[in-house]
């Protein structure tokens, strides 16, 4: 029996390893359009790869999968982030857990990934056919099993049209995990200024994001606005990337910030505005929310009741504008996809197609910066190595 496996990416490379493994019998073949394998984890995580995460300060999977949660919260019963820390280890991939739980290899590198799939691939002896491009489903219908492992699916490629003509429903694909673009000059001039725990929202929604923000030559990056990025996906596509932001700097509500430069000013009643660091903001970014405010450089017996609520509002609601994403093209996640309703929740199978799989990116599952959206892609893809094993149980495989 032969599968063949649309994609040569991080799922498509975990679900041939484990298929073979679990049905040596298979034969398996990787199609995969372009002349390269496995980028996306070459550049990933700055060329590290965060490869998973450890789950641990996760109280609702909602908050780490905007789209896909409950699928998500089924399939890691199967196989959890703890499978996947495992599934490496005991391949030789070394790996460390940073402070924020994000896992990468113990080197740092990226490739350590790569060398690990490409040779238990070769080893496994997985077919890999590069310059392949696969446009119809038909052209797979010599394969027993076939499994789409493409990523990013949009909706006008041929492929695309070939699985809505089978009846599924395909959700347009737009960008996640994207930085903003903010014309705002003179926040720009603080690029490099790392904030370590601020809160990003979108005034007017639900949508908010909470962790370090950087400020950088285009605007503002970091995990608190890919989070809300990612959180928003669809509402700023819809928006065309133009919208409101409001920056809580400091992670406080107003009672209590007041109460702190209320604290600082009966301390220190003689020293300047600027030489204040309240909650410990970086000292370029204080200097610029004094300004902003219009309380500037004083003394601090000098500010007005008036003064310390500007002072208050610049600090726990900063507004900005949003003008575009990223000036760059460094998206690399999108959500949309395979709607999960046309797929079987528990083995991923196509609801309208017998024998066809889905496995990663492909699918509507999209979650946050931290090591997410590659613990969806083993996991998914796992499940649907599983599945097609179980399948061949009791059938002749050659």
């Amino acid at each position: 029996m032969h599968t063949a496996i649309v994609g040569g990416g991080a799922a498509g490379f975990f679900l041939a390893i484990n298929l073979r493994e679990l049905c040596p019998g298979m034969q398996v073949t990787i199609l995969e359009r372009s002349q390269h394998l496995l980028q996306k984890v070459k550049v990933s995580g700055g060329g590290r790869c965060n490869c998973t995460n450890t789950f641990e300060d996760v109280g609702d999977l909602s908050a780490v999968y905007p789209r896909g949660h409950r699928l998500m919260r089924r399939l890691l019963k199967s196989f959890s982030q703890r499978d996947a820390f495992a599934w490496f280890q005991n391949r030789g991939v070394r790996l460390t857990t940073q402070e924020d739980h994000c896992v990468f290899p113990a080197t740092q590198d990226s490739q350590t990934i790569i060398d690990c799939f490409l040779t238990a691939a070769r080893r496994l002896q997985v077919n890999i056919r590069t310059s392949q491009r696969v446009d119809d489903l038909a052209a797979l219908d010599a394969y027993d099993y076939v499994v789409i492992t493409t990523g990013g699916l949009h909706a006008d490629t041929p492929l695309a049209h070939s699985l809505a003509a089978a009846d599924h429903t395909i959700l347009p694909p737009v960008p996640s995990l994207f930085t903003f673009s903010i014309a705002d000059s003179a926040l720009r001039a603080l690029m490099g200024t790392v904030v370590p725990d601020a809160t990003a929202l979108l005034p007017g929604t639900s949508f908010r994001a909470r962790g370090p923000l950087l400020i950088t030559h285009w605007g503002m990056s970091g995990p608190a606005i890919l989070k809300l990025s990612s959180y928003a996906a669809r509402h700023l596509a819809e928006a065309g990337y133009q919208a409101p932001l409001a920056v809580n700097w400091v992670s406080a509500d107003e009672e209590r910030v007041r109460q702190e430069l209320q604290r600082l000013i009966a301390q220190h009643p003689q020293r300047l505005t600027t030489s204040l660091r309240p909650f410990d903001l970086p000292a370029r970014l204080w200097t610029f929310i004094a300004a902003r405010s219009g309380v500037g450089t004083r003394r601090l017996t000098e500010l007005s009741k008036r003064d310390i609520n500007r002072l208050t509002a610049s600090l726990t609601a900063d507004t900005y504008t949003i003008a575009s994403r990223a000036p760059f093209k460094d998206e690399f996640v999108t959500c949309g996809g395979i709607a999960l309703n046309s797929v079987n929740p528990s083995t991923l199978e196509s609801r309208h197609r017998p024998h066809l799989y889905f496995a990663g990116e492909v699918l509507d599952i999209d979650g946050i910066t931290g090591g997410f959206n590659f613990q969806a892609a083993w996991t998914t893809a796992h499940t649907v190595a599983t599945a097609i094993a179980n399948h061949t149980k009791g059938k002749k495989v050659s």
